[in-house]
């Protein structure tokens, strides 16, 4: 389904990101833990991506596969870095020809190894580019095109110290074409609701989707601190995990706390939800169990 129809059907949307595995054997298993996500009925999944080639082709299998084997809308991340022009237009044909109909354009970053790399070699240097080129292709497998979707940072972009120029920039990619926003995730919905303010007097219109992920383990909240890059753990929330004892113990304060945040968004009139999963369902189905949400299907337009 085309994220502009998605948005139009659901009044709050429910996703769910995953990354692609390293190899055959995890692919499997990844493959059937988000197909047993089809009786939740989310509004869609997204996979992300790597610059690296191994890891770009087991995003597109990846996506093909959701596509292609089961029920679930697939949005593919892609990023500006280590692509050129004809690179980036191999990509879109052959999500075009796989039926893929949403991307999420990020500017992105250089692989691990090859962190001194010139950008000056890519076709597009920021996600503004990326979103204007992906809307002028014209064999998408719909009339409108691609579904473009680009990201928001509730706690500032870790990029751009100048937060209002940080919103021009925002700004700059919604008019290149974006459908909609999903963001950075966050633990304290005050920076979310400071940033959808900053959006609407902005002039920015487009759905604003929230990004959460739950703390389940330790270490995966070490993981967090190192991929979202200045993200700010409250601390309420760190005082609360400090007293477990062991991982299942973080796992049940991460969960309430996601469901508090959601349950807020929910009151507060979000626009949809996005889960960050780290390739692990199990939180996020409890989150669903807390709140009381069957399927995002269910929450139609008021």
């Amino acid at each position: 389904m085309h994220i502009q129809d998605i948005f139009a059907q659901h009044r709050t949307t429910f996703s769910f990101e995953f990354f692609p595995p390293p190899n055959d054997i995890a692919s499997e298993e990844l493959f059937r833990n988000i197909a047993s996500l089809q009786e939740l009925q989310p509004s869609f999944v997204s996979v992300t991506y790597g610059a690296g080639g191994s890891t770009r082709d087991r995003t597109h299998d990846l996506i093909v596969r959701i596509q292609q084997q089961t029920n679930l809308t697939a949005v593919s991340h892609l990023t500006c870095v280590c692509h050129n022009l004809t690179e980036m237009t191999a990509i879109l044909d052959r999500y075009a020809e796989s039926g893929i109909k949403n991307i999420l354009a990020l500017s992105g970053d250089p692989p691990r190894d090859r962190m001194n790399y010139d950008r000056t070699q890519d076709a597009f240097r920021y996600a503004e580019e990326l979103v204007k080129f992906v809307r002028s292709r014209t064999n998408a497998p719909d009339s409108r095109g691609f579904g473009v979707g680009v990201a928001g940072f509730p706690e500032g972009h870790p990029g751009c110290p100048n937060r209002l120029k940080e919103m021009d920039y925002l700004k700059a990619k919604v008019d290149a074409g974006s459908d909609y926003i999903c963001t950075q995730l966050f633990f304290e919905n005050r920076d979310f609701y400071d940033f959808r303010e900053r959006c609407e007097l902005a002039g920015i219109k487009v759905p604003i989707v929230a990004g959460i992920m739950p703390i389940t383990t330790n270490s995966g909240m070490v993981r967090m601190a190192q991929l979202a890059l200045g993200a700010r753990f409250p601390a309420k929330l760190l005082r609360a995990l400090r007293r477990c004892s062991d991982d299942a113990a973080v796992g049940r304060v991460g969960i309430s706390w996601a469901t508090e945040q959601c349950a807020d968004l929910l009151h507060n009139g979000v626009r949809g939800i996005h889960f960050y999963t780290l390739n692990r369902s199990d939180a996020t189905r409890q989150i669903y169990h807390n709140l009381g949400v069957t399927n995002s299907a269910a929450l139609q337009p008021a």
